[in-house]
């Protein structure tokens, strides 16, 4: 299953930075300025998009990608979770 998130998310990854830097140089060639604007525009897109997605997105993320197609979104727990008395962490004394 993670393997399938993993794959979503690094497709996410490289269609957001592949239209950021084709943003970039589309608003240089449009403004015709040095083609040197195109790395700090897309930069500020890339701030951009990351302000909108903690926003609409999963929070805490950054990422555009549904709750159930997020990998860093932790696992849904089933029951009440461990049980009083018990550590969590299964390797402290």
């Amino acid at each position: 299953m993670f393997g399938s998130k993993l794959r979503f998310d690094v497709a996410e990854r490289a269609l957001w930075t592949g239209a950021q830097g084709a943003l970039g140089v589309l608003i240089t060639d449009l403004a015709d300025v040095s083609m040197w604007w195109a790395a700090p525009i897309a930069l500020v897109l890339a701030s951009a998009k990351s302000w909108v997605a903690g926003r609409f997105g999963a929070l805490g993320t950054g990422s555009t990608l549904p709750k159930a197609l997020d990998p860093a979104t932790p696992p849904r727990t089933v029951g009440p979770g461990p049980a009083t008395g018990y550590p969590e962490d299964p390797l402290t004394p």
